[in-house]
Formats: structure tokens, sequence, C-alpha cells
């Protein structure tokens, strides 16, 4: 049994950057349904097909009541590079502060590849309710047709 946050707890209500300067966090959200993605880096394959797949169905995600947030360790002006390059519309958030909301859901973790250990982001994705509980948690995510069972579950929420 873990100690992180896991379905029906309350999400943490931990500020994040956004790539504007300004901040961000859950309760923000308070009275919709929030769906936080959380990926490793920045214009990498897997993650930028994830943030335009979220992209492509945002309004799909807005029609049943929910926003998007994606997040990861990545800089401000890393975010912003990212947004233009592949024209998203998701907002996005940093959250490269020690103790941050990936490190209080436990995904900010030990990883290996190649034999080197280093830390990282696993790429997860926790559904929201309209309270700010956690509904349903994702966890090791396969980018393939991932943003549409969100939507499918955030439509039955």
């Amino acid at each position: 049994m873990s100690d992180f946050p896991a379905a029906g707890d309350a999400v943490p209500d931990i500020e994040m950057g956004t790539p504007d300067g300004g901040t961000v966090k859950p309760s923000d959200f308070k009275g919709k349904k929030l769906v936080v993605f959380f990926y490793p880096k920045d214009n990498t394959p897997g993650c930028t097909t994830e943030a335009k797949d979220f992209t492509a169905l945002k309004s799909a995600f807005e029609a049943t009541g929910t926003e998007l947030l994606g997040v990861s360790k990545d800089s401000a002006k890393k975010h912003q590079n990212f947004i233009a390059k592949h024209d998203l519309t998701t907002p996005l958030a940093t959250d490269a502060e020690e103790g941050g909301l990936s490190d209080a859901l436990g995904i900010w973790t030990e990883k290996q590849m190649y034999g080197k250990t280093y830390m990282g982001m696993v790429r997860s994705t926790y559904l929201v309710d309209a309270d700010g509980k956690i509904a349903q948690v994702w966890d090791k995510v396969k980018v393939k047709g991932h943003a549409e069972d969100v939507l499918t579950a955030a439509k039955a929420l």
C-alpha cells in the first residue's frame, strides 16, 4: 500500500508555473472535471503525440465540462517552444520544484535505462472530479489511444 494519493483521495493542491509566467494549481479548476496528464519531456516522440492527441480532443473534453492540463518538469521556455512548434492548445504547466505535484503523487521517481539510474517522470494521467477528488488514475500510460480512453472516462464521470 502506497502513501501516495489514489482514486477517492483529494488531489494535492500544489502550485505549478505556466509558460506565460503565471501559476496554476488543481483547485483553480474547482467545479469542473480536470484531466492532468504527466509526461516525461517536451518534444520527444511519445510526449509530442500525447500532447497533440489531447489538443485534438480538447473541444470534446470541454463539451463534458472537463479541463485539460499537461505537466512535465520542463521549463516555461521549453513549454513555449513545444506549444508553438506543435500548435498545442492544451495548457501546460511546469512542475520543476522539488516537492511538487509529481513528487506528491509519487510519479517523479527513480527510473533505469541502458543500465543507468536517473530520476524521471512516469507517464501518468489523473482524472479529477468537480470536487477535487481523484476519480481515476492511469499509470505507466501507453500513448496510442490514451486520450480517447480518458475522454470516455470523463464522459462517464
